[in-house]
């Protein structure tokens, strides 16, 4: 046998024909909302779970670098968490760059699914960070 190594090509796999698209329809101008929304949006609003504090804490200081205002919004046990998160971020992270411009609390009513248990209601807070 000599030397030299015989390499053996692969055939070139065939591509499956492709599918014609069928021509586009043209869709009627997108209507013109009048509405005013409201300034906060769902992607500055921060609901507060079961995850570290830290965690939540890092994504307060990414939303008050590319915006003016963030929410902390938690429920029930979560409360003193949420407290927990605006306070660190506004004292060992960003600070002197934002303060609480609002604080509300309040309460919801939450329905069973079983029948014969009475509704609970559990507290709710809304802490707002804002750029000074």
């Amino acid at each position: 046998m000599s030397e030299e190594e015989t390499i053996e090509k692969e055939e070139p796999k065939k591509k499956a024909p492709a599918k014609k698209k069928a021509p586009a329809k043209k869709k009627a101008p997108a209507k013109e909302d009048t509405t005013k929304k409201p300034e906060k949006q769902q992607s500055q609003i921060i609901y507060i779970g079961k995850k570290d504090t830290i965690s939540y804490v890092l994504v307060a200081v990414t939303i008050l670098n590319k915006s003016d205002m963030c929410s902390i919004q938690a429920r029930g046990r979560q409360i003193s968490k949420a407290v927990d998160i605006a306070e660190i971020t506004r004292r060992k992270f960003l600070q002197d760059m934002i303060e609480v411009d609002d604080v509300i609390i309040g309460s919801e009513e939450i329905i069973s699914d079983e029948e014969g248990i009475p509704p609970k209601t559990v507290s709710t807070i809304d802490i707002i960070l804002k750029r000074k």
